[in-house]
């Protein structure tokens, strides 16, 4: 068994003696392992820094991306909840293939486990995971943002009975204003989204509101947020604001009404 804490602290140097195969094997099981110390833990760090070195070359990355896209259908949920993490380091590094997409918008719209954290299995976070990899497609010139958009709607506006309760919906409405960067956007693009959620949002029932519609007010107010202020991968990076941010934002309060009746 590898000692990937030792590799970690060796600043991710390449262990003597192992064939590339067998580490990158090693690492694509360590991803899906029940073990969140394992999942989450050094292997995550060193696959994530290999990656992005290209210490794993781009014939290995497609094939490991192959891999991650069918576990999105793996019967263990925390490992189609970390295959997005991995996708989204490789088309980060430039690496994608359509059925990659396809593999993901099937999973993201069906996913049922929305845990954010278990007690045995630690993060699953498939909202979380599964907006991190929306993002990394929405930057991507060569996949159209339109129909990721349709996907965060109808991820949204699916019924559940989780609450979004780990920063869920946070993550989905960055997620959300990274493709609203796009540059080929029409306004029109970038809020035709919207549409379905807000017929969802009134056709609710009265009474108390349902999860799905307090996790979905919830991202549109963090995006609507995000929209003002413009976004970034990390903290303290300059900000790139949405290509029609005031359509956006003028669009996120005309539904958002709907269901907070206290905007002036």
């Amino acid at each position: 068994m590898t000692d990937w804490p030792e590799i970690y602290e060796t600043d991710c140097a390449l262990p003597p003696g192992r064939p590339l195969d067998d580490l990158v094997a090693e690492l694509a099981a360590a991803l899906g392992d029940p073990d969140p110390a394992v999942r989450d833990g050094h292997p995550y760090a060193v696959l994530e820094t290999w990656i992005a070195r290209g210490v794993i070359d781009r014939d290995r990355r497609l094939a490991l991306g192959d891999l991650m896209a069918a576990r999105l259908t793996d019967p263990r949920v925390q490992a189609r909840t970390f295959a997005p993490l991995v996708l989204t380091m490789i088309v980060g590094r430039g690496d994608l293939r359509p059925a990659w997409v396809e593999a993901f918008t099937a999973w993201y719209r069906s996913e049922t486990d929305l845990r954010g954290h278990d007690a045995a299995l630690g993060w699953l976070h498939a909202v979380a995971h599964g907006a991190d990899l929306l993002a990394a497609l929405g930057r991507r010139p060569e996949v159209d943002p339109e129909p990721l958009l349709a996907l965060a709607a109808e991820r949204l506006v699916t019924p559940t009975d989780h609450l979004f309760a780990q920063r869920e919906d946070d993550r989905l409405a960055k997620a959300l204003a990274f493709v609203l960067t796009r540059a080929d956007l029409t306004a029109e693009r970038s809020t035709a989204w919207l549409s379905p959620v807000g017929a969802a949002l009134a056709a609710r029932e009265g009474g108390p509101l349902p999860f799905w519609v307090s996790n979905t007010v919830r991202t549109l107010r963090a995006l609507y947020v995000v929209a003002d202020v413009g976004v970034s991968a990390r903290r303290g990076e300059p900000r790139t604001p949405l290509t029609h941010a005031e359509a956006v934002k003028s669009r996120l309060a005309e539904v958002s009404d709907q269901v907070f009746p206290y905007l002036p």
